[in-house]
């Protein structure tokens, strides 16, 4: 035992030499400290004051522009929408449905003469969950056999469901379930505070996974056991949003005081008769640089529904983008669903949207820029928020100088819930936008046809709405 021992010393000291060399070469060697303490004077008044200012206080607060702030006062438009209200999707992930649900609101209130409307984000909302839980099911039956640290498999098990979408979940839903008003079904406690509906759901799901994963049933069996399992999916859905009306009455008094007759729909009939608009129609567009343009994308998962396509989209040059969005505002007067990477570069209790309204390169003597490419490929900025175009600003050249955002943040964000985006800002977190089908000219309808090339849940490309 004392020889072992020994031998346990020496060879312990034997790696831990090895491992000193080792960080000799790539480590922080003394000699490397010393350089880098050497690169700053924390003496001097001026790092005194910054250290001080900079370690009790928020970075925006200390970074934010005057000079340019000062300048993005101008809140007019050439062009404007006439929308009335603003949403708020509260502590939830569902901008892109209320987003798409804001498009077709504005629709309705126009041809029906409504001071204000809208329509049921918690009615959409109840199966986009339940689609996600057997999407999520499905995809562990398909990939059971695989290993547990397979990456689709382990990307499945780390988002089992989520709040989050995408444009293309916005017409399935539709498609397959219509759409009410949402005093039919209006908003709960869960439906605005979805944290612990998510968890208790993740739970949920990954139990089963583990007992799909672990089965020696065929996949015939089980998809019935997966029927039983989307049954307490179902009843917890129940539960935290209300029941999902399958027929319901309806009346409406316009701007006049004109009071509509009653009226029985179902969800589907409503979307045919009030809504009236095939969001098949729409297209979305991208900008990413990162990828080849004038090509048809998709990305794998990036859907809720087991039976319907993943997201597929055009990638174009950020000036097609532009032409077709002021096309479909002042020409189409439709408002334009849009994602971006909305946290980069916004002062929200103005909201303003507008580069260099934060200036750390000041704050810190460092330049901290880098290229639209470059900050999708090294993963800085995805989608993270969908909202809506509601104006442009055109110059006399017809060029855009700023654009009116409609947000889903309530009246409390931005000003009143409206924010102004300056064109700099679109040119580099702008992402993607949804227009009609129609407004493409027809060498852009061609690629349409193309085979879209698909690329996993985990590329660069891929966007936050869906995690």
């Amino acid at each position: 035992m004392k020889g072992s021992k020994k031998g346990l010393i020496a060879l312990a000291m034997f790696l831990l030499g090895f491992g000193y060399a080792f960080s000799a070469d790539k480590g922080i060697t003394p000699e490397v400290l010393k350089i880098l303490k050497s690169s700053i004077d924390v003496h001097s008044p001026q790092t005194r004051a910054l250290i001080n200012a900079v370690s009790k206080n928020e970075m925006r607060n200390l970074a934010e522009n005057k000079e340019v702030k000062d300048k993005l006062f101008d809140r007019n438009f050439s062009f404007k929408l006439k929308t009335k209200g603003v949403t708020n999707q509260k502590s939830s992930g569902r901008c892109w449905l209320f987003a798409g649900l804001n498009i077709l609101r504005y629709k309705v209130a126009q041809r029906l003469n409504l001071e204000k409307f809208e329509l049921s984000q918690s009615y959409s909302f109840f199966y986009d969950k339940l689609e996600k839980a057997n999407l999520f099911l499905e995809k562990i039956i398909e990939t059971r056999n695989r290993k547990i640290t397979d990456r689709k498999v382990v990307y499945l098990l780390k988002h089992p469901i989520s709040d989050g979408g995408q444009w293309n979940m916005v017409v399935d839903l539709l498609n397959k379930y219509g759409v009410v008003p949402k005093e039919i079904m209006p908003e709960t406690y869960h439906s605005s505070n979805t944290r612990g509906l998510n968890r208790i759901l993740s739970t949920l799901l990954r139990k089963y996974a583990a007992k799909i994963r672990e089965s020696k049933k065929s996949d015939e069996e089980l998809r019935k056991d997966k029927v039983e399992m989307l049954k307490n999916v179902y009843k917890i859905l129940v539960y935290t949003f209300g029941n999902p009306p399958s027929e319901f009455k309806w009346r409406y008094k316009d701007k006049k005081d004109k009071l509509s007759p009653w009226k029985t729909y179902n969800p589907k009939s409503f979307l045919k008769e009030v809504v009236k608009t095939d969001l098949n129609d729409y297209i979305v567009i991208y900008n990413c640089p990162a990828k080849d343009y004038y090509k048809l994308y998709s990305i794998s998962l990036d859907r809720d529904m087991a039976d319907r396509p993943d997201l597929t989209f055009l990638n174009l040059p950020i000036q097609e983008v532009k032409k077709l969005t002021i096309q479909t505002l002042t020409q189409d007067k439709e408002p334009v669903w849009f994602g971006c990477d909305v946290g980069k570069e916004l002062l929200n209790k103005d909201g303003i949207m507008a580069p260099d309204v934060y200036d750390y390169k000041a704050l810190f003597g460092i330049d901290f820029s880098m290229t639209k490419k470059q900050i999708i490929l090294y993963r800085h900025s995805i989608p993270t928020h969908a909202m809506v175009f509601t104006g442009v600003d055109l110059n006399t050249q017809g060029k855009p100088v700023k654009w009116l955002v409609e947000n889903s943040w309530g009246t409390k964000a931005g000003k009143n819930g409206m924010y102004t985006m300056y064109d700099k800002w679109f040119d580099y977190y702008l992402y993607q936008v949804v227009v009609p089908k129609k407004n493409l000219p027809p060498k852009l309808q061609k690629l349409l046809k193309q085979k879209p090339t698909s690329v996993p849940p985990w590329d660069p490309m891929y966007d936050f709405f869906s995690h």
